[in-house]
């Protein structure tokens, strides 16, 4: 395993700039998420630190190395993609074992390194099987072996689970982190599924137009979001956002646009008179107290029941872990966690709260 670090990465693909400046540091055997909606460029980054885009500006290292210009093959980087990338007429235990053939590794070698990597996947009684007999989770497994096997100093994983029925990308994200616990190797994993990155990642990068927007742990970012776009991309459902100002004579009230008034607990360096976004949680929301929500979807999933209402002209999404029975058109009164509160700056987005 391997620390890697991102500095001041750029690429432009012809005169379109697609990274601006991008520095990461990545501790050695860190499982790292890199996410963001589509076109973001976190797809573009993996690939440059696999080796397969050039780099436009910066420097990319893996260990003590800057990889700049050294080819895929002698990074030491091993890569699951999207779509398995498996060889059909070849065997499982032959697909796992490719890489090392063509490094020239004799047979009883790559046995060795193999049957362990199967065990550890589940593959074991799989191993003469052809990819075409395997389901859709058994083929992930086998492009996670393959990499193993290499013992490479990084795992890249560039949307590795997409393909998958919903139920199954449960269960792999959970076989996914069992297995870098057991590993501990320097792992890379790029998403745009914001609670694939929660649950798996022990850092989280968000990228949003080429840019990093706020690195830290999965609760870092959900309790503290930086910027109005890591609000409302982290965290399902997203953070309710209402738009108005502090009291002037009172910073821990808040005043909507349509004069509604809202507890916030440490306003920060949010003043009166200046545009703001007042964020809140789906969670934070309590049933009972003096704010009147109408209800328009009430959503029963079992241990907690979400509810669409509006708060004046505002939409706003609540869940409870009560049975609710009310049911659209009637008035629901609940409260807001004062200290869940997150205040931005309507204009620049810039957190302003405590």
């Amino acid at each position: 395993m391997a620390p890697v670090a991102f500095r001041d990465v750029r690429k432009a693909f012809g005169s379109v700039e697609v990274l601006h400046g991008v520095s990461i540091d990545i501790e050695e055997g860190q499982f790292v998420v890199l996410v963001g909606p589509s076109g973001c460029g976190k797809s573009t980054l993996l690939r440059m630190l696999a080796g397969l885009e050039h780099v436009t500006g910066g420097e990319i290292v893996i260990g003590d190395r800057v990889v700049n210009a050294l080819p895929p093959k002698e990074r030491d980087i091993a890569m699951v993609f999207q779509n398995y990338a498996l060889y059909p007429h070849i065997t499982v235990a032959e697909n796992m074992g490719f890489s090392l053939k063509l490094k020239g590794v004799s047979k009883r070698e790559i046995a060795e390194r193999v049957k362990p990597a199967a065990e550890i996947l589940g593959l074991a009684h799989l191993l003469d099987r052809y990819p075409r007999q395997l389901s859709g989770g058994q083929r992930q497994r086998v492009a996670m072996g393959r990499a193993i096997v290499r013992e490479p100093q990084v795992f890249l994983f560039d949307e590795p689970l997409s393909n998958l029925d919903a139920k199954l990308r449960v269960s792999m994200r959970t076989e996914m982190k069992n297995l870098h616990q057991r590993l501990r190797t320097t792992t890379v994993y790029v998403t745009h599924d914001q609670i694939e990155a929660m649950t798996m990642a022990d850092k989280i990068v968000v990228m949003h137009d080429g840019i990093v927007e706020q690195v830290g742990s999965p609760l870092e970012l959900y309790d503290r979001p930086n910027n109005l776009f890591v609000a409302g991309f982290i965290g399902s459902p997203a953070m309710n956002m209402l738009t108005g100002r502090v009291d002037a004579t009172d910073r821990t009230k808040f005043k909507t646009g349509d004069g509604r008034v809202l507890p916030v607990g440490a306003p920060g360096r949010a003043e009166p008179g200046r545009e703001l976004v007042y964020g809140v949680r789906p969670e934070a929301i309590r049933l009972g107290g003096d704010i009147p929500l109408t209800v328009e979807v009430v959503e029963p999933t079992g241990s907690e029941t979400h509810v669409v209402a509006r708060l004046g002209a505002s939409e706003m999404t609540c869940v409870f872990r009560e049975r609710i029975s009310a049911g659209p058109g009637e008035e629901l009164r609940v409260s807001f966690d004062p200290s869940a509160v997150h205040i931005f700056d309507a204009k620049g987005g810039e957190r302003l709260s405590a």
